[in-house]
């Protein structure tokens, strides 16, 4: 058989069932490879936008996502999609192309050092010089993608080694490999260090978007009482309506939630991951001991030096700590009392209905209009803090955000590739207009899929979160503005459906609609940018004021 052959029956064997890519003419031998295979090559308009969408397939099913690229632009192309499977913890494997080896008569054409590039931000990057070397590498890379903390790997296939043939190839097999759990000893400091807590609570962070973790989770909080934080990407994992749960966390020390991290003694990290929520703004003062639970070690930070670490399956470290703690009882007034004040400042009953619209009122009609375990994908808008806080969130993964790379255009991937997983649930896409249009090409990839999809664009016509922040720095406005397309006319070029949210009908009532339509829909929907000067507001400190006068 062809190398590519091979290589396409290695990644069967791995089971992927989609490739996202934008192919060209070095990777002709694995698309021929790919169309004779089971696995669906989804073509999309940006080969940014097929990394994001491996990224999305890799966070939600554990396993590897797959994107493919030819050489030169179009691998240069993958990088940001890279960067953010890598920052973010998604397992994926990106696949380049590359001119041949030997006998390249195009000289420097369009070459560039790919494995270079790539190699700061993937966890490993190799170039395929011979086709009997494929089913060890195809291996290994899934095998790094997937593994703790997962990420990106990347293999580049040179044109004439796709083509060489394989006479004796086979693909190495697919193992499942068990996590390994925590030492029972570690077990045993950890409880100990927990039951000479006055006031402990969790952190819940990305790592615990894991499987099996949220019913570990649920089990520990109501077997000891310990209240529980999560970081933007933890959300979901308890649900907000569950007691022990203390909500998320948005922009750090203004938030709400944060006094719960003030008052602790001892706080446990579980999943918790620095490039997320730094430490130092929680630990300041180096003063708070730690417990470390999670899949690998912590990595250190002068804010983070965990008295105790439980490395291992989190799931099984949580059920331990359970067996060691049966007697142990942390809830009390004072958390109950944390928890109403949080509950009746972020999730207001009613909100202004204007146009036009309030972001908290985006978020009241969008949690109205979701079922507990349709899916919300958020781009990298101003909104994102506004949903983190605000959002009532009822299960693992059905909040998808980003706050490691944090780049704008992902939010339309990420809610596609939801959809393709989940048909059942529906998907809502929530942008703002300026990162919208950067993968907006790629509305015409979900038509073309068939998906029932409903993107909500936020339309202020400038850089809201920029404006924002250059705003409260005391720099006068300036270079952030921008004009728009007609978005109604825009969705129906592409095949979708347009809306526009407008008096008489509300933001709710315009969803519904957009629902019932089925297919794509485009929503547009204008929002008064100057409500965001609102998450300046110190809530931290309206929370404090409230807990001192009910004690």
């Amino acid at each position: 058989m062809k190398a590519a052959d091979l290589f396409v029956a290695c990644l069967a064997e791995e089971g992927v069932t989609h490739v996202f890519g934008v192919p060209g003419e070095e990777n002709l031998d694995l698309l021929e490879a790919l169309r004779e295979s089971s696995i669906e090559f989804v073509v999309t308009r940006h080969e940014q936008h097929a990394a994001f969408m491996a990224a999305t397939h890799g966070r939600l099913t554990g396993r590897a996502g797959v994107c493919l690229s030819t050489l030169g632009p179009g691998a240069t192309n993958l990088l940001t999609g890279i960067a953010h499977a890598q920052l973010g913890g998604m397992p994926l494997v990106a696949i380049t192309g590359q001119k041949a080896l030997h006998h390249n008569w195009q000289g420097n054409f369009q070459l560039v050092d790919v494995i270079g590039c790539f190699e700061p931000l993937t966890k490993w990057n190799q170039s395929i010089a011979t086709g009997d070397s494929i089913p060890r590498f195809v291996r290994y890379a899934f095998k790094v993608a997937e593994g703790e903390r997962p990420g990106a790997v990347h293999l580049e296939l040179p044109e004439d080694v796709a083509a060489h043939d394989v006479p004796d190839g086979v693909p190495q097999r697919r193992v499942s490999v068990r996590r390994p759990t925590a030492d029972e000893t570690a077990l045993d400091d950890a409880a100990a260090l927990i039951r000479g807590a006055r006031n402990p609570v969790l952190i819940v962070s990305a790592g615990a978007n894991r499987k099996r973790v949220g019913e570990q989770l649920r089990s520990f909080v109501e077997t000891t009482g310990i209240g529980a934080v999560a970081t933007q990407t933890g959300k979901g994992v308890l649900p907000d309506d569950h007691p022990r749960s203390l909500f998320s966390l948005g922009i750090h020390k203004k938030d709400g939630a944060h006094v719960a991290i003030e008052r602790a003694d001892l706080v446990i990290c579980v999943g918790y991951d620095i490039v997320e929520y730094p430490p130092a703004v929680w630990n300041e003062d180096h003063d708070k001991q730690i417990l470390h639970v999670d899949f690998t070690e912590a990595e250190p930070d002068l804010a983070y030096n965990p008295a105790c670490e439980l490395v291992g399956d989190i799931a099984a470290s949580l059920e331990g700590l359970c067996a060691r703690l049966s007697d142990v009882d942390f809830a009390d007034a004072e958390q109950a009392r944390l928890r109403t004040i949080l509950n009746e400042m972020l999730h207001p009953g009613t909100c202004s209905d204007c146009i036009p619209v309030s972001y908290e009122r985006v978020v009241h009609d969008v949690r109205e209009v979701m079922q507990r375990r349709d899916i919300v994908s958020l781009d990298n808008t101003i909104a994102k803090l506004w949903f983190a806080r605000g959002y009532a969130t009822y299960a693992d993964n059905t909040l998808l955000l980003d706050n490691a790379l944090a780049t704008m255009g992902a939010g339309l991937a990420a809610g596609m590739t939801a959809k393709m997983l989940q048909p059942g649930q529906r998907v809502l896409v929530v942008a703002g207009d300026g990162g919208f249009m950067m993968n907006s090409q790629d509305l015409e990839t979900s038509v073309r899929l068939g998906l029932d999809l409903v993107v909500l664009i936020l339309r202020d016509d400038t850089y809201g979160f920029i404006r924002w922040k250059q705003k409260m720095e005391g720099f006068a406005e300036h270079a952030l503005s921008f004009g728009n397309p007609d978005y109604v006319k825009y969705a129906e070029a592409y095949g979708a459906h347009g809306l526009r949210v407008g008096e008489p009908d509300s933001l709710a009532d315009t969803l519904r609609a957009a629902y019932a339509h089925g297919g794509v829909v485009l929503v547009d929907c204008p929002v008064d940018n100057t409500e965001n000067d609102r998450l300046a507001t110190d809530l931290a400190a309206d929370v404090r004021r409230q807990m001192e006068q009910k004690s």
